[in-house]
């Protein structure tokens, strides 16, 4: 019998679920009534410190070895060290990447398509390419995101409809880009690598897009529009700011290649970084020389701290900014803090007997999945925060994954497809409460017309129980 099976015999589920009850509570009361601020910008991450303290108490109380807990706690963060790297990279792409013209080269295009007769379907496409050169779905609707809803209103579509299809391409584009921080989180939670994630993820997020644009395609047949999407003003600020040419696509076409060929992610990613270094000293040289009138300087300052490029459009301006290595900080103290809540609780071996009670009541595959996408859910409810229902149910969900041999990308797709996206469905999550506010329409206005948002987690339901595209652990 292996340490965390004989552990798991000492606790009851009662006393196993202390930690995460004192968690939600914490959290909640942090939402509620202290304004999000008890502790300041990291309260996520002291509260899941305070959960594991609260553990490693009950631990000591049943006489299990600090050491085990320690030992536990060293896996975890062990096991997060590639993923932590990789999102100290994300942000030095992220930087590399705007200063290089290669965001601004992506918006310019993504804007050159927009069309009247088609606005819906081409506000979907257009919020997605920048969500997926930008990896935030906040950064993007605080853009491009206003551009649209003023230009569909000016052509008399409803706001809540417009906004719907930007925030649709934004969760979009927020899922599958290696720039975004949850879906770095993810697979870090899950136990897979970014790239699994990503591509095992697109299995039901691009059928879910497809089936968004066809319903907003015939939503836009239907629709009389007046007035003209003169974006004239916005192309016109990009070219006097950058030189826009369409050999910044080799940038992300490269790693995109080293991705395909199976190149290490932390190889892909730096090459990203390396080329992007280039192209900005080849392409957008007096860009590079406003920043410090160094290239060495400049360059630096965006691979490790915040960078903003200055318009004369505002809009332009919130998206032209980059907060480098620095800007992953708070992530990566989230997934820290993770591990160590997670290994306390796999050290006093609560997790296991959290896994063996839910396995009791899980007999299928699907009644797994289904748990998994109830717990998202309801920690969006609870929580208001789409990290925490990425995080907990990551950290309660794995060994139940595993029992039931199915691979971590299982687990880490669910958690994206509904703890990333259905955050923004609800009013008084941080995600429903910003982007109402940046787009100036309510929750209740876009909620039906988020057609992707609402749609992802039904369909990773439908591949479960359809048993379609599970992938097992190999023996």
């Amino acid at each position: 019998m292996s340490e965390n099976k004989a552990v798991s015999n000492v606790l009851k589920i009662g006393e196993s679920l202390i930690p995460v009850v004192l968690l939600v509570c914490l959290l909640a009361y942090n939402i509620f009534f202290s304004e999000g601020v008890l502790f300041g910008d990291y309260s996520n991450q002291y509260i899941l410190l305070l959960a594991a303290f609260a553990a490693i108490i009950i631990g000591v109380n049943k006489k299990i070895a600090i050491s085990l807990m320690i030992k536990e706690i060293y896996n975890n963060l062990k096991s997060v060290l590639v993923p932590v790297l990789i999102l100290f990279l994300v942000g030095a792409l992220a930087g590399t990447w705007l200063i290089s013209g290669v965001i601004p080269a992506m918006v310019y295009y993504g804007l050159r398509v927009l069309s009247a007769e088609i606005f819906l379907p081409a506000a979907v496409i257009i919020s997605a390419i920048i969500s997926i050169a930008t990896g935030s779905s906040w950064t993007t609707s605080a853009t491009v995101g206003i551009a649209l809803v003023g230009v569909g209103t000016a052509l008399g579509i409803p706001p809540g409809m417009v906004a719907g299809a930007v925030i649709s391409g934004a969760y979009f584009g927020d899922k599958m880009s290696p720039l975004s921080d949850t879906t770095n989180l993810a697979p870090a939670m899950a136990g897979t690598d970014l790239f699994t994630h990503i591509k095992y993820m697109s299995l039901t997020t691009v059928p879910t897009l497809l089936v968004t644009l066809l319903v907003f395609t015939i939503i836009s047949l239907n629709l009389t529009t007046t007035g003209d999407t003169d974006l004239s003003e916005m192309f016109s600020v990009i070219e006097q700011t950058f030189y826009i040419t369409p050999w910044l696509f080799a940038v992300p076409v490269t790693v995109i290649g080293l991705i395909l060929l199976k190149v290490k992610p932390l190889l892909a990613l730096l090459s990203g970084v390396v080329l992007a270094a280039i192209f900005a000293v080849y392409f957008q040289s007096n860009v590079v020389l406003q920043i410090s009138g160094s290239y060495i300087d400049s360059i630096s300052q965006a691979v490790l701290t915040e960078v903003e490029i200055v318009t004369s459009h505002d809009a332009l301006n919130e998206l032209f900014a980059s907060g480098g290595m620095e800007g992953m900080i708070w992530t990566i103290l989230l997934i820290v803090s993770a591990m160590v809540f997670g290994g306390v609780m796999d050290g006093i071996g609560a997790l296991g007997v959290i896994t063996e009670y839910l396995l009791k009541r899980t007999k299928t595959t699907l009644d797994l999945f289904f748990a998994t996408v109830a717990s998202c859910l309801g920690l969006n409810i609870i929580a208001s925060d789409q990290y925490l229902a990425i995080v907990i149910p990551g950290k309660m969900f794995k060994k139940a994954f595993e029992e039931k041999n199915l691979a971590p990308e299982n687990l880490s797709r669910t958690l994206e497809d509904s703890g990333t996206v259905t955050s923004v469905l609800i009013p008084w999550n941080t995600c429903g409460a910003y982007q109402s506010s940046v787009l100036g329409v309510s929750v209740s206005e876009y909620f039906i017309f988020a057609i992707f948002n609402y749609l992802s987690p039904i369909t990773t339901l439908i591949f479960a129980a359809l048993n379609l595209k599970i992938r097992h652990i190999s023996k």
